[in-house]
């Protein structure tokens, strides 16, 4: 098996990974409230999911 030969520099690793970063979640619309929820969830502000009401959201 191939086992490399010389150390790679620091900068050289760096640069490689200079492009682990993370993410925002996309975020879609509630159809209910109109609120930002994450898709195939339940909407936490409103409780909704798919059209019916899934659980019981308090007002306060």
């Amino acid at each position: 098996m191939a086992n490399p030969k010389h150390r790679h520099t620091r900068a050289r690793t760096r640069k490689r990974r200079a492009n682990w970063k993370l993410t925002a979640p996309g975020m879609v619309e509630c159809p209910q409230c109109h609120e930002p929820r994450l898709p195939h969830r339940v909407c936490r502000s409103c409780g909704y999911y798919k059209g019916r009401q899934v659980i019981e959201v308090s007002a306060e």
